[in-house]
């Protein structure tokens, strides 16, 4: 059986209205915080429904089941405000229109259709409304407030005193106030959203840029290989005497494959580099490594940075990408010195044992003021450093000093792990 189109409407109302179940301030990081909604609307309930109760016996005539009824119809519902307060709003919206009707014979004098007291509690149910609701159901709500005001001031009592334009008013002034806050909070909340998404994907944009710079240089070292196969392969036929045609039939297989694979790894490296830099020619020096060091040192020193360099002489011939990222590490560190600890003394110490090569780069606090450009940073240094440390199998410590210094110590294995063949 098919529902009718109202039916369905009235259905995903309902669905609506269940979804929005969390209570005033549900998110707030205080446990206070959190239940104070029920303490306010607990706080009105207990002041309310002896008074309302009171005024309709009273001052209106009511019997004591209907002055009853109505006093906890239109003032506990408040409690129910704090978790769903357009269900709040139907008991006790219903609730006020028959207390009108109630009293309306027993009115003249007084306010009519609205009491003082039903008043308040309509102002405290307006409150959690605008906090809660979209500005569409607020506006439907401010509407019948004030068409129900309308059609009742037709059959008003001789002699009462009106009082539907003043809730009126009121409400309106009510609903804007509270949905104006409520549209603030979710602006906050969705610009603090957009900033957790944009550091996360600045930060896994800088790692792919470090990647991709770093699978540029690594490229040069493999290529030197490759390129040193190729050659041996070629000329294996003329060094060796005595080879068959099979031999020499699989040199030059060798050969062939690894021409082929110097040629893909060129064509990645265009695409890196036009990527990357915009410069398809790439570059053509050689890649720095530890025995340049001191130069890199010295150029610091000249640019204004006390920095000094403690190098091992018995280093042994390292492996081309463990060389490389020993320098690099070096240079990023150096780096961030100069951006955020500028003239602050610097001391790099290079050592080696029989299996690992370790670099430390310790700087004291800045004794110069760091400007809002330097403070800043791209966040590419760290991150550089970690992807090369990890590229070549090792460990990366780094953090501040008891001093307000710096640390970087790395710990690099002589041989570096055949996963970085991968990167090219």
């Amino acid at each position: 059986m098919k529902i009718a189109l109202p039916s369905r409407r009235a259905l995903a109302l309902l669905r609506a209205l269940a979804a929005s179940a969390l209570p005033l301030f549900a998110r707030a990081p205080k446990r206070w915080q959190r239940s104070s909604p029920y303490v306010v609307a607990g706080v009105f309930v207990v002041v309310l429904l002896p008074v309302t109760i009171n005024v309709l016996t009273h001052d209106y005539k009511a019997g004591g089941g209907w002055a009853g009824a109505l006093g906890v119809a239109q003032t506990v519902p408040l409690l129910l405000a704090v978790t769903r307060p357009l269900q709040a709003w139907l008991i006790i919206f219903a609730a006020d229109v028959l207390g009108a009707v109630l009293i309306h014979s027993d009115s003249a004098g007084r306010a009519w259709p609205w009491p003082p007291a039903v008043i308040v509690g309509y102002l405290v149910l307006m409150a959690a409304l605008g906090l809660r609701e979209t500005t569409r159901r607020l506006l439907g709500v401010w509407l019948v407030t004030g068409a129900t005001g309308v059609l009742f001031e037709v059959f008003a009592p001789g002699g009462s005193i009106s009082t539907h334009v003043l809730l009126f008013v009121l409400s309106g002034v009510m609903l804007a106030f509270t949905g104006a806050l409520r549209s603030r909070g979710e602006t906050a909340r969705r610009l603090a959203e957009q900033e957790t998404i944009s550091e996360a994907e600045r930060a896994q944009r800088t790692l792919l840029e470090e990647r991709a710079r770093i699978a540029r240089e690594l490229h040069d070292v493999v290529a030197h290989h490759m390129s040193v196969i190729t050659v041996q392969a070629d000329s294996a036929p003329y060094r060796l005497t005595g080879l068959d045609d099979a031999a020499r039939e699989e040199f030059a297989s060798i050969a062939s494959s690894a021409r082929e694979s110097l040629s893909e790894m060129r064509r990645l490296l265009t695409v890196l580099r036009s990527e990357g830099s915009g410069d398809s020619g790439g570059e053509r020096a050689p890649q720095p490594g530890v025995d340049r060091l001191q130069q890199l040192v010295e150029a610091t020193v000249r640019a204004g940075l006390p920095a000094r360099l403690s190098l091992a002489t018995d280093l042994p011939a390292l492996a081309p990408a463990v060389d490389l990222s020993a320098y690099r590490i070096v240079q990023e560190a150096l780096a961030n010195v100069v951006r955020h600890a500028p003239g602050a003394a610097t001391r790099i110490s290079v050592t080696c044992d029989d299996r690992h090569l370790t670099v430390v780069v310790v700087n004291g606090p800045a004794t110069g003021r760091t400007s809002p450009l330097e403070a800043s940073g791209t966040g590419h240094g760290l991150v550089g450093m970690r992807e090369r440390v990890r590229l070549t199998g090792g460990r990366l410590d780094t953090g501040p000093l008891p001093d307000g210094g710096f640390r970087v110590a790395a710990r690099l294995p002589l041989d570096a792990p055949p996963a970085l063949d991968s990167l090219t």
